[in-house]
């Protein structure tokens, strides 16, 4: 069957044309596109990613700071789809995530409000981690995107949350790149801001892009023309392609030269003073270091975005996905598609979306998509009005904000509890607990005074799927010294709230280098 779909592939193939517009800076006006091939680079996209986060799950944030080394043995074999898909099925949360903004589209159409979304995954059964789950939070507590992705309300604004949910936006707006852009626009804002959410149009761009071209180069290169030349998200990849050129045989080198210049975390409050890193930009540059040295070759690409480290399941998942659009799911080969048939009719967890169904849906949705962005589609050929890639408008999180300080403080908040710092802002990490790990889960409540004004008064439940993500955050404060006093409401036997650490910022930075 495999052979089958191959030679059809390259058979269609041959059949494609292409009308270029001489102003087009090499983009056709128009791409006509076999119907089977479409529908093969879908499948390529949607099973790229679950073999590439299934090849990295062993190694997700293991190696914090350093690449994995060659020596280290990451399995792959027959049956191991199979076997993470039953015993590891969290794993899959950048999939299954996916999978509910479409099942979203699905019932609502293409353009379903951005709070039917947000509903969504709010509502979801799945455990959520950083930007995702502090827009979950926002949005369970009556906020509406995009102030619940805002940095302001969001203190992983610029995490990877986004950039590792985007796929389906480019699956979705094949050669249809600011199509991808405008979904991102929407879903992307519910829960990232700024370089956070950057990532997820890249992401986006490249998938769409994969559709219609087959040099890897070009792809990286030209979506991103899409994101702000100002914006450090920007830098940081084009910075990238610069060090390509400069070790195209080398990328343990790129990997060094991304530590120096971009390893630095400034946002998420759980990496700020940390090895660990789960800021967009970098892990988007693992991406990239994947897809450019693995130039085209499958397993070598996939194995690269592990090896750089950090979210090392998510990376080599966007990786694999956009090159498996590129190559189609007939080309990626038979090694990394040992085992995929026995899950392909296997719903994720928390979804009632399994990879067959979605490679259906997805494609349907593309057929839509192309027809309303002045393509058009025959009984074999779909006809897609081709746009060039435009650069979305520019937004920077975290701007002026240094941090200076971690406090560490490790104690359970009494009735009352009170600190001072210097500086503009400040992020008290913590959470709501309760003694007995089988009781009830239960709501608290607490109020947060900034120099004796009351702030604001929040909850905090102790159930994990519904969890403030921190304790109580502030920034852009005037510049000096600041009194905090948090006051416990209702507190119950059983339950309390804990601090960990505070991250305390300031205007400028602060270099602790000894003299």
């Amino acid at each position: 069957m495999e052979k089958i779909m191959l030679s059809l592939f390259i058979l269609t193939s041959v059949l494609i044309s292409c009308n270029v517009d001489s102003k087009s800076n090499g983009y056709p006006e128009y791409k006509e596109i076999g119907l089977a091939v479409l529908q093969d680079k879908i499948k390529g996209g949607w099973a790229g990613q679950t073999i590439g986060v299934t090849y990295g799950g062993p190694t997700e944030f293991r190696f914090n700071g350093t690449m994995i080394q060659d020596y280290t043995p990451i399995p792959w074999y027959e049956g191991y789809l199979k076997k993470t898909m039953e015993e590891d099925p969290g794993l899959y949360d950048d999939v299954y995530m996916d999978l509910t903004f479409v099942e979203v589209m699905e019932k609502l159409g293409l353009d379903a409000p951005v709070d039917s979304f947000a509903h969504a995954f709010a509502h979801a059964g799945y455990k959520l981690w950083h930007a995702n789950q502090a827009a979950r939070y926002n949005i369970l507590n009556g906020m509406k995107a995009p102030e619940t992705g805002h940095w302001l309300h969001n203190p992983h604004a610029d995490d990877i949350d986004y950039q590792i949910e985007a796929d389906f936006a480019g699956l979705m707006s094949p050669g249809m790149p600011n199509t991808a852009s405008d979904i991102s626009d929407k879903i992307g804002h519910i829960m990232n801001y700024g370089d956070g959410w950057y990532g997820g149009v890249y992401v986006g761009v490249m998938y769409s892009l994969a559709f219609i071209f087959d040099d890897v180069s070009f792809i990286v290169n030209e979506a991103l023309k899409t994101i702000p030349q100002q914006s450090d998200f920007y830098k940081c990849i084009a910075d990238v392609i610069k060090w390509h050129k400069q070790y195209p045989d080398d990328w343990k080198q790129t990997w060094f030269e991304i530590e120096k210049k971009w390893s630095s975390e400034t946002g998420c409050p759980v990496g700020v003073f940390n090895a660990f890193n789960i800021d967009a930009k970098i892990n988007a540059a693992y991406v990239v270091l994947g897809l450019l040295y693995g130039n085209g070759d499958y397993g070598k690409t996939l194995d690269i975005a592990t090896r750089a480290g950090q979210d090392s399941d998510c990376n080599p998942a966007t990786a694999g996905g956009i090159l498996g659009t590129m190559l189609g799911y007939g080309n990626i080969p038979a090694y990394w598609k040992q085992g995929l048939a026995e899950i392909e009719d296997m719903d994720f967890k928390y979804t009632d979306m399994s990879l067959n169904r979605v490679y259906k849906i997805g494609n349907k949705h593309a057929l839509e998509n192309i027809k309303r962005n002045g393509g058009t589609i025959n009984k074999k050929i779909a006809k897609i009005k081709v746009q060039q890639p435009e650069a979305v408008r520019y937004e920077k999180s975290f701007e002026n904000m240094y941090p200076v300080e971690l406090i560490d403080i490790k104690k359970n908040i009494p009735d009352e509890f009170e600190f001072e710092f210097e500086g503009t802002g400040f992020v008290l990490n913590g959470g709501a607990n309760k003694v007995n790990k089988d009781a009830p889960d239960k709501v608290l409540e607490a109020s947060l005074y900034i120099d004796g004004k009351l702030i604001e008064r929040s909850t905090f439940p102790t159930n994990f799927t519904t969890r403030r993500f921190e304790l109580f955050w502030r920034y852009n404060l005037p510049k000096g010294k600041h009194k905090v006093r948090i006051v416990a409401h209702d507190t119950q036997k059983g339950f309390y709230l804990r601090a960990t650490n505070c991250l305390i910022y300031s205007d400028t930075p602060v270099e602790h280098i000894h003299q």
